[in-house]
């Protein structure tokens, strides 16, 4: 028996379509018969097809063309688009990649299994560019099969230090294939000692059948590299990237893991952050450490991922001019133009850390000269640990439409991401995953809706949130109507009510150190004074204006004169740009104390809601998906009533101001 869910893979026989002719006869072009990617696509039909509607179509094949921008199968922008169309009685698919046409077999699937009606769905041909080039999933495993932030189990790619394979592993990359990923890391970018030893002999032929796997699926293979592998592994006594025999040691070390790994697309690195080495140990930038490797894994199709979540986490956090938020930018906006062009700068969505409420990192919009990627977290490190239901993807929407100024048009985040903002080579984005070996995969099976919908979004930035979460239902949960409505009034306003009974007006942090999870008001790791949100009797909140840490001016304008005006703050974020008294009216009407004390109650009543929503179903679903959610949500009740208690007692000692609807607070 497997040990694994199929999720929205699932498939099961439908009602709709049944009679459609058209899908009895697929006609496939632009990719040759034997290759690889498109012999999982016809299996993919012809099972799908099969189980669905009771029929295995007949697949014929047209004439192979190249694809388009290849350079030996290297080229990450080779193009994965693809047209359906319907003529004579026959689906007509065409493409330029096996990837292609196996996107294209997906959303076959995909609207069939959705119920809906395929004649009327392709009446119009459908042509289908992904919106980014790259669309990566992060694994934050480590080789002794523990994940760092992981809430679903333990890693299926590592245990005992070393690398499985195994049917789950294949199902693995058949299920993110299915929305659209083309690129995943496997292992944790803090990168322990035994995983350097993953660019030895040790590993290369376990990861070279990893690669090939993944590649049947149009994705490629990447993995974190520790950056001072030529002290843990190489036996030297530098890792200075100008130091010439460094060079060579990288030269001699790249030669041999693309040799032996041929499917590999590159490396993504950490350095100079929480404890990891990098080149300002040696007095270079984060450009000299970065071009050092790029320059060396050109001449195999390869490239390098340099993160930005670049700080001094052991800086002097009294003082009150220090300001974690300002790192990224500081560290990376003077190299802007100086990183090569197989490099790209992979920025998360924030200044911080994935906290439920940020703005957008002002990297986004700043840098005009170099290759960007967006960093998001569908692993609920801060978000309720897959445990409370957050559906992220609202969120993720946001952040993709937010305007940075940074032209007269094209100026979105998405704009940057997909490389029309500037024209980027290299571009897109990657989400740090929330997989495991739970039988479901996150835990939570509501928490699967942020791993199906961060695919899906990645790789078209143009669906809705709510269109998202309907296809994710109607796949993996129910096709009844009522099921998805009740479910879909649980998703969608998740994100909003764990913000209402966590960290208000954007502050964010306020977690039990270390393990990210349950209410702590002064409790971050870093956070010896009250840095995060510098509360007092007064008030509250951070000043980042121009009296401040100047923060809000690494913003384009007209973004950087709202931030840093209080009047003119959005209320979501105005804790996180401004110390104000807790007497200080929002845009809503208001106090901030009045504010924090109405959002926690009204969280906790909300969190109550969704549970009752969800026990409404009983019967209704598979008794697993229905047992595995409820006992989530007893979780999600208690950590709920926990926040509304903790934070409102907190800030009821601390101002002294009583709650003016007379609610009880201890």
């Amino acid at each position: 028996m497997k040990n694994y869910a199929d999720l929205w893979l699932g498939y099961s026989e439908k009602k709709n379509n049944r009679d459609c002719k058209a899908l009895r006869n697929i006609r496939l072009s632009g990719a040759p018969e034997s290759d690889k990617v498109v012999i999982n696509a016809v299996n993919e039909l012809k099972t799908g097809l099969k189980t669905m509607l009771g029929f295995e179509p007949e697949i014929t094949f047209g004439p192979s063309s190249a694809p388009v921008n290849a350079t030996n199968g290297k080229e990450i922008l080779d193009s994965e688009e693809y047209k359906i169309s319907l003529a004579d009685d026959a689906v007509s698919v065409e493409a330029k990649s096996g990837s292609g046409i196996l996107y294209a077999a997906f959303d076959i699937l995909r609207t069939i299994a959705c119920e809906k009606d395929f004649a009327k769905t392709y009446s119009e041909i459908r042509t289908v560019r992904p919106s980014n080039p790259l669309r990566m999933l992060n694994h934050w495993d480590n080789m002794d099969g523990s994940i760092e932030r992981g809430y679903s189990g333990e890693s299926f790619f590592y245990e005992n230090n070393e690398i499985v394979i195994n049917d789950r592993t294949r199902e693995y990359a058949r299920l993110i294939a299915s929305v659209g990923i083309n690129g995943v890391v496997i292992n944790n970018v803090n990168v322990k000692q035994a995983a350097s030893y993953m660019i030895t002999d040790r590993y290369f032929a376990k990861l070279a059948e990893l690669g090939e796997i993944f590649a049947g699926y149009g994705i490629r293979l990447f993995l974190s590299l520790n950056y001072a592998s030529t002290i843990e592994i190489g036996g030297m006594d530098s890792a200075d990237p100008l130091d010439e025999g460094v060079i060579s040691w990288w030269k001699d070390k790249m030669a041999e893991v693309f040799k032996k790994i041929p499917a590999l697309g590159g490396f993504l690195v950490k350095a100079d952050s929480e404890g990891r080495p990098g080149p300002f140990t040696y007095g270079r930038t984060q450009a000299d450490g970065a071009n050092m490797l790029a320059d060396i894994v050109k001449e195999y199709g390869g490239i390098i991922i340099w993160r930005c979540f670049v700080y001094n986490c052991r800086q002097d956090w009294r003082d009150r001019k220090t300001d974690r938020a300002r790192a990224g930018y500081d560290n990376f906006m003077p190299m802007d133009g100086d990183y090569h062009d197989n490099v790209i700068l992979q920025i998360k969505n924030g200044p911080m850390d994935f906290q439920i409420r940020e703005p957008v990192s002002p990297l986004l919009g700043g840098l005009r000269k170099t290759n960007q990627m967006l960093e998001v977290q569908i692993a609920q490190e801060y978000t309720g640990h897959q445990i409370d239901v957050c559906y992220l993807i609202p969120e993720f929407k946001e952040i993709l439409g937010f305007k940075t100024y940074c032209s007269e048009d094209n100026d979105t985040v998405e704009d940057i991401i997909s490389g029309r903002a500037f024209g980027s080579r290299y571009s897109g984005i990657a989400a740090v995953t929330n997989t495991g070996n739970d039988f479901n995969w996150t835990g939570n099976y509501l928490a699967g809706a942020n791993l199906f919908g961060f695919g899906r979004l990645a790789f078209d930035t143009g669906l809705s949130a709510e269109q998202i979460a309907e296809e994710f239902v109607r796949m993996t949960i129910s096709e009844d109507d009522r099921v998805v409505s009740v479910i879909l009034s649980i998703l969608l306003p998740s994100r909003e009510i764990y913000e209402r009974y966590t960290s208000p007006l954007g502050i964010g942090w306020m977690v039990n150190p270390g393990v990210h999870y349950g209410c702590s008001v002064d409790g971050y790791e870093y956070d010896r004074w009250g840095t995060y949100h510098r509360a007092d009797h007064l008030g509250i909140g951070v000043d980042r204006t121009d009296k401040g840490t100047g923060y809000a001016f690494q913003y384009n304008e007209p973004n950087a004169s709202i931030y840093n005006s209080p009047e003119k703050c959005p209320d979501e974020l105005v804790l996180f740009f401004h110390h104000l008294p807790y007497t200080h009216v929002l845009h809503s009407g208001k106090t901030v104390i009045q504010h924090i004390y109405d959002t926690h109650f009204e969280g906790y009543e909300e969190v109550l809601e969704m549970a009752g929503k969800w026990d409404s179903l009983k019967g209704e679903i598979d008794d697993g998906i229905f047992g595995n959610v409820k006992e989530r949500f007893g979780r999600q009740i208690d950590n709920a009533h926990e926040w509304c208690d903790q934070v409102n007692s907190y800030f009821f000692r601390k101002s002294g101001i009583a709650d003016e609807k007379g609610r009880q607070i201890w």
